[in-house]
């Protein structure tokens, strides 16, 4: 009887990703990653998440933040939108994989250095942008999302992260163990939906990828960090 009782005692998390930033000005020169704000298309596609929310008349109990500018003010878009006030919690533990000094990456590594860690079933070793390794990443992601589960006051929390956050996070509740999925595309302002219940593995991943501004994803075939790789070499080419 107490195991019938247990089912439908899930919760649920929308995990976004922050809306579309400007990481290179035209020259393909690099701004600083943890300063950059949303552009226009990404405060568009914030709005257009918050509208999808308050369309279902979501209501949040919390909304958790890295602290990065691009998700406080994504956050701050998608509340507006849902006429929601609750304080943003700032996780730092949760910023954006961390990249090395992009100039002493050699021209030969920039391809695997820019989109290897984002490809197939990751190695821990494998680092992004030759910094932070995907074995790092896990180690602070991981235990953040058990702190979250384990915190029985909340039904339903907003989380605004960033692409690589969220893969290891779905990868995750995906398979239940320490394996990165490089290839879950999470677009700019894209919302992903997942119920969490009481046992470690209980997890279900109700949705992915969800860009309401264009749910079919149209507009590209390439990944994000195939256009930023595009946009660096720019400055790398005209920097010869």
């Amino acid at each position: 009887m107490s195991e019938i009782a247990a089912l439908g005692n899930r919760r649920r998390i929308f995990l976004m990703r922050h809306g579309s930033v400007t990481y290179f000005d035209r020259a393909g020169n690099p701004y600083p990653p943890d300063a950059v704000p949303l552009n226009e298309q990404g405060r568009a596609q914030a709005e257009a998440a918050g509208r999808a929310f308050a369309q279902e008349n979501i209501r949040f109990d919390r909304v958790i933040v890295s602290g990065l500018p691009r998700t406080l003010e994504t956050a701050g878009c998608v509340l507006a939108a849902t006429r929601q006030e609750i304080a943003l919690e700032e996780w730092p533990e949760l910023r954006e994989i961390r990249g090395g000094k992009l100039s002493d990456i050699p021209d030969d590594g920039l391809r695997e250095a820019f989109t290897g860690a984002f490809e197939g079933v990751v190695p821990e070793e494998r680092k992004f942008l030759a910094g932070e390794s995907i074995g790092e990443l896990m180690d602070r992601v991981h235990p953040a999302i058990d702190r979250l589960r384990s915190d029985a006051t909340w039904d339903t929390v907003l989380m605004v992260l960033h692409g690589g956050i969220n893969r290891a996070i779905l990868s995750y509740a995906l398979t239940g163990q320490r394996l990165f999925l490089g290839n879950l595309a999470q677009t700019a302002g894209c919302i992903n939906a997942l119920d969490v219940g009481p046992a470690a593995l209980d997890w279900v991943v109700r949705f992915v990828n969800y860009a309401p501004p264009l749910p079919l994803h149209i507009e590209t075939r390439n990944t994000t960090m195939e256009a930023m790789l595009e946009q660096y070499l720019k400055s790398r080419m005209g920097a010869e």
